[in-house]
């Protein structure tokens, strides 16, 4: 009998664990919203690497605004396909830029090092997430979320979940586009 009141106990000590335990949300699979004619989030920061960057510092780039975690299994996934595609375009006047949510400052630069991370990466501080937060239903709340925004400065879709390879890469030629002369 006590074998079987201790398996009970054990069982209902770790569930109440979990339900005790706060979980960060990854996104359910890609969910695009196109965005026509808005300006993209204003920010600046110091990025983890050191260097300052502003969205007024990319006038004239496409970039992909990428809220990640180093928690998070499925942005985790997206890294390699990220490090090799910044490789490919980033001559071409594109790059993304990492946008570490509810993480761990101190253990970043270890992650971007293990990674192989040759992107610009900042930590989501409140002043960034308001400035993106009113371009997503219930604001920035889970991850992996991406901002695309294109060479004219405007933001060009929304995407919650997971990409991949092929995927970024769609999105990487639209930011690429030149914008139509009035």
């Amino acid at each position: 009998m006590n074998t079987i009141l201790r398996a009970f106990f054990t069982t209902a000590s770790i569930a109440t664990l979990f339900a005790a335990t706060p979980v960060h949300v990854a996104a359910k699979p890609a969910e695009i919203t196109a965005v026509n004619s808005v300006a993209a989030p204003k920010f600046s920061a110091l990025t983890i690497q050191g260097a300052q960057l502003s969205s007024k510092k990319l006038a004239g780039k496409g970039y992909i605004v990428n809220f990640f975690g180093t928690w998070c299994p499925f942005c985790r996934k997206e890294i390699p396909e990220m490090v090799a595609l910044q490789k490919q375009y980033e001559k071409m006047g594109f790059t993304f830029i990492g946008m570490a949510y509810k993480d761990n400052e101190k253990s970043m630069p270890d992650f971007i090092w293990e990674h192989s991370i040759n992107y610009p990466i900042i930590m989501a501080d409140k002043k960034i997430i308001e400035s993106f937060s009113p371009h997503v239903s219930g604001g920035v709340s889970s991850v992996p979320l991406l901002f695309a925004v294109g060479r004219n400065g405007k933001l060009l879709s929304v995407v919650h979940g997971a990409q991949s390879g092929d995927e970024f890469e769609k999105i990487i030629l639209q930011t690429l586009q030149r914008p139509a002369k009035p």
